[in-house]
């Protein structure tokens, strides 16, 4: 069963950028697609971004476009989240996620995925 660690959140300007980074453990991490996303107070879960084990990627375009980039380092068994431009209402805390599959698209519903991290705070201040 993989487990998952999620680090580098924190408090940033608006305009600032973070990575935040996932380290995976406890299984073969290149059979697992991967995704992360982000719930804010008061609000559901949401999707961020997800990639596939072959680095297939897709994000959320309604909030996140062209502004935050998912990849993976299947060496280092670790996935990442690089946000740019951060915004305030990027604030949430952020989970990383896996699911045992090589689709060959990125799975986006919560319900897709088996395991998550216990999650890192970003906030975004104005």
């Amino acid at each position: 069963q993989i487990q998952l660690v999620e680090s580098g959140g924190g408090l940033v300007q608006a305009g600032g950028s973070l990575r935040l980074s996932c380290a995976a453990s406890g299984a073969t991490f290149s059979s697992y697609g991967m995704g992360w996303f982000r719930q804010a107070p008061g609000k559901e879960r949401e999707f961020v971004a997800a990639i596939t084990t072959r680095g297939i990627s897709r994000s959320n375009a309604d909030s996140v476009k062209g502004r935050f980039t998912i990849s993976r380092d299947n060496t280092k068994n670790t996935v990442y989240l690089q946000m740019n431009s951060l915004k305030p209402e990027d604030t949430a805390v952020y989970y990383c996620a896996a699911y045992y599959s090589g689709t060959y698209l990125p799975r986006t519903r919560r319900d897709e995925y088996d395991y998550w991290g216990q999650g890192t705070q970003v906030t975004v201040s104005s």
